[in-house]
């Protein structure tokens, strides 16, 4: 049986909205997305195409776009849109107060 863990990443204020951030747990590298005041995604931080690094990519609305080569990629379920294909893994991300935690 797998036990879910909930991780302090950082309080509210040390993300930017619409900006990503790289968050590195253990051997999990993570894509957090402020998108709005309290509205946090997260996704693994590699593009199933060619690994480009999701945190560094454009935002625009719920979607990240992957700054290789261009793939969108939604932030509420880590699927790739369409014509492309794939996904990335999805994290739980949890606001408590000020402060922001991850579930592993």
């Amino acid at each position: 049986m797998r036990v879910s863990t909930l991780i302090k990443i950082g309080t509210i204020d040390e993300f930017q909205v619409n900006v990503g951030k790289l968050v590195e747990i253990e051997d999990h590298a993570i894509a957090v997305f402020r998108l709005a005041e309290r509205q946090f995604n997260a996704v693994e931080n590699r593009c199933p195409h060619k690994g480009g690094p999701l945190a560094v990519g454009i935002v625009s609305g719920d979607f990240v776009f992957c700054p290789l080569h261009d793939w969108k990629i939604d932030l509420k379920d880590g699927n790739v849109q369409a014509p492309d294909h794939g996904c990335v893994r999805k994290y739980d991300v949890t606001i408590e107060g000020e402060e922001v935690f991850i579930t592993l």
